[in-house]
């Protein structure tokens, strides 16, 4: 397999385009169509793990964080960045990076948390805005089917656990043919009027080309009329954070006890207790203060995240339990999911889970 193959399948878990606009996701170094002979996972792409990587002869780093975030001016050595990216290049091996791609997926990082602590009924705690497309268009009668049955097929229609979805009005489409033109139906210089099907459908934005083409190849017009807008609808399957529930009510303590066990956490810094018992947590990995209103908003009694500042504990305002568990602890399990779809996918390729420790953050 090639690096761009073993990508398409990581891809299917977590698409590029759902990474955030300010993140560097996807092949960060090497050649997409180089030969891979094995992958190691790992949160971090640090010096260590590439050693690792070489010792284990296998020539595909697939990290959660990006080793190159912003722009690199020079090659020299002087940064650990500069050294990972110049000891990858020397001994060809290639990193790609997930990153935001996978906090946004409805089966990444923030599943991932909920598995562990056994939180049921998991939903995103912050559906991505902006993420669903509306294309209308028009088709004769007798080739409506066609044209839905073409667009289905690449994507379009799909809601939640739902597919095939549209719905279609009939109506009548006039026009004109120019002299210089080649219609499939009507006369050049006459107005042409045709019983046509409006079809519409739904689709998540990564798929616009694929569904586009799809459109100009299946419908037997010349030249397809055609809208696409952007709906306000959230999309429920993905954006960031989760929300559920847990089998039973818990005392507020006994749960961070249990999250500082399962999680694997040296300390848990938290907001006030407020006597009262958990059943709605909500979670989010990495950085996640931004969510602390979204949680409240959600009713949840605990908020699990990292990186939360000294102010932003006030922000619980008695609501809800801040619960701060450490960055790498929140996001140390998405190197278990990794594995656990590549080896689902590719059961006979070597894929492992890095030995080495990334853990920048120690404690007395």
């Amino acid at each position: 397999m090639t690096v761009q193959d073993i990508t398409k399948i990581l891809e299917e878990l977590a698409p590029l385009a759902h990474a955030e606009n300010f993140d560097n996701v996807g092949l960060l170094v090497g050649n997409p169509n180089m030969p891979v002979k094995g992958v190691l996972v790992t949160l971090d792409t640090l010096e260590n793990v590439v050693d690792e990587a070489i010792e284990k002869q296998y020539n595909m780093i697939v990290s959660f964080h990006p080793i190159i975030f912003s722009g690199l001016k020079k090659l020299t050595g002087s940064t650990y960045v500069e050294r990972v990216v110049m000891k990858a290049v020397t001994h060809n091996i290639a990193i790609y990076s997930m990153h935001t791609a996978l906090d946004n997926s409805i089966m990444g990082v923030n599943a991932k948390i909920c598995e562990v602590l056994d939180i049921k009924h998991p939903k995103i705690l912050i559906p991505r805005k902006g993420a669903i497309k509306k294309l209308t268009t028009y088709a004769p009668l007798k080739d409506a089917e066609k044209v839905k049955d073409a667009l289905f097929a690449v994507g379009a229609g799909e809601i939640g656990k739902y597919s095939n979805c549209s719905y279609s009005l009939e109506g009548t489409g006039s026009f004109k043919a120019g002299s210089n033109a080649n219609p499939a139906v009507g006369k050049i210089g006459e107005v042409h009027f045709e019983k046509e099907t409006q079809i519409n459908v739904i689709y998540t934005f990564e798929k616009e080309n694929k569904i586009l083409e799809a459109l100009f190849e299946a419908h037997p017009y010349e030249e397809v009329a055609h809208e696409v807008v952007t709906l306000e609808n959230t999309n429920q399957d993905m954006g960031m954070g989760m929300v559920g529930t847990l089998g039973h009510d818990m005392d507020e303590k006994d749960f961070l006890l249990m999250v500082k066990e399962r999680m694997g956490a040296a300390v848990v810094r938290h907001s006030r207790l407020l006597g009262k018992k958990v059943r709605k947590v909500a979670v989010l990995g990495g950085s996640g203060a931004f969510a602390i209103a979204a949680a409240k908003r959600a009713g949840a009694d605990v908020f699990i995240t990292a990186d939360i500042k000294y102010h932003q504990f006030f922000e619980a305002e008695d609501q809800i339990v801040i619960a701060d568990i450490g960055h790498f602890e929140t996001e140390q399990f998405t190197k278990d999911l990794l594995v656990d779809h590549l080896t689902k996918k590719i059961p006979n390729f070597a894929v492992a889970l890095s030995e080495s420790i990334t853990n920048p953050i120690k404690y007395l």
